[in-house]
């Protein structure tokens, strides 16, 4: 059992620290910025509550982290009353926010300044995968902070993987969201057109997902879409997020993206048809509309 803490109870953290507590058997003390939440999550699944970042990082072996955005990361890692002021020498903070690569570098640099590690490990497999406990985890950092934190993460993942220093894991998830991006709009696409040829969609998913063209996506999602229901994972707002993410990085290194550029402005269509909240798969909506 190790000590451990966790910043940030959203969508994914929520049960991704109930997964640390309960399936790993950790001694897990949480921190959110909504202290109802925080006292809801320690009335499910008992554990402790810290009043700040820093008082949950505090002796503790492992501090994740899974909140909104890069200022968000900073304000609870070397912000005021941060995590990082707490963190006790040869501790390792598991950060599972989808930020950009720049500020996992900034914060790998830091953690190295204080004494300890840090890991950028943003995951893939939405609210389901977090409930479930089998998320992808794409991880950035040094080997020996990965084979330690690696136990402690095998709680909510299926797979985790090191793909490099500090900054890789979420390099490797600006992919992951490249390729969803493109996915989710061929497959729009592909039940607009048939829908308008008059097929059955049921029927004709049933044969060409057991070919080239199948993917997750397509089996999850084709039900909800050919219902028009979009109320079953990842949100537009948070995809457009992360494809800015993907956007900014493209600019540093020289990246071309036409694609997914074009994708992420049909998600700020999505979005100004009142579906900032409707899940990814709802480009289908704005073909429709």
């Amino acid at each position: 059992m190790a000590s451990v803490a966790f910043l940030g109870l959203g969508v994914m953290g929520y049960p991704m620290a109930g997964h640390l507590k309960n399936k790993g058997g950790h001694d897990v003390t949480v921190y959110n910025r909504t202290k109802a939440k925080a006292e809801q999550w320690v009335g499910q699944h008992g554990g402790n509550l810290a009043a700040t970042p820093a008082e949950a990082a505090k002796d503790k072996d492992f501090v994740f982290s899974c909140v909104g955005n890069d200022d968000d990361l900073r304000s609870v890692t070397i912000g005021p009353d941060g995590a990082f002021q707490a963190m006790k020498k040869g501790s390792v903070f598991i950060d599972n926010t989808t930020a950009s690569a720049e500020v996992a570098r900034e914060l790998a640099q830091a953690a190295q300044e204080g004494g300890f590690s840090f890991l950028d490990a943003p995951v893939s497999g939405g609210q389901a995968g977090a409930e479930n406990g089998v998320l992808t985890v794409m991880v950035g950092g040094e080997q020996d902070a990965f084979d330690k934190a690696r136990p402690i993460i095998d709680a909510f993942a299926r797979m985790v993987g090191l793909m490099g220093t500090a900054g890789a894991g979420q390099l490797t998830k600006m992919i992951n969201q490249i390729c969803i991006a493109g996915l989710v709009q061929g497959l729009s696409e592909g039940i607009h057109f048939g829908k308008k040829a008059g097929l059955d969609i049921e029927k004709v998913i049933e044969v060409i997902s057991k070919g080239a063209a199948g993917s997750w996506q397509m089996e999850n999602r084709h039900k909800t879409m050919n219902a028009g229901k979009y109320d079953f994972g990842f949100a537009v707002d948070w995809m457009r997020k992360d494809l800015g993410i993907c956007l900014s990085e493209a600019d540093r290194n020289g990246a071309k993206l036409p694609v997914t550029a074009l994708v992420d402005q049909f998600y700020k269509d999505v979005q100004t048809m009142g579906g900032k909240r409707w899940d990814t798969s709802s480009l289908l909506a704005r073909l429709e509309k």
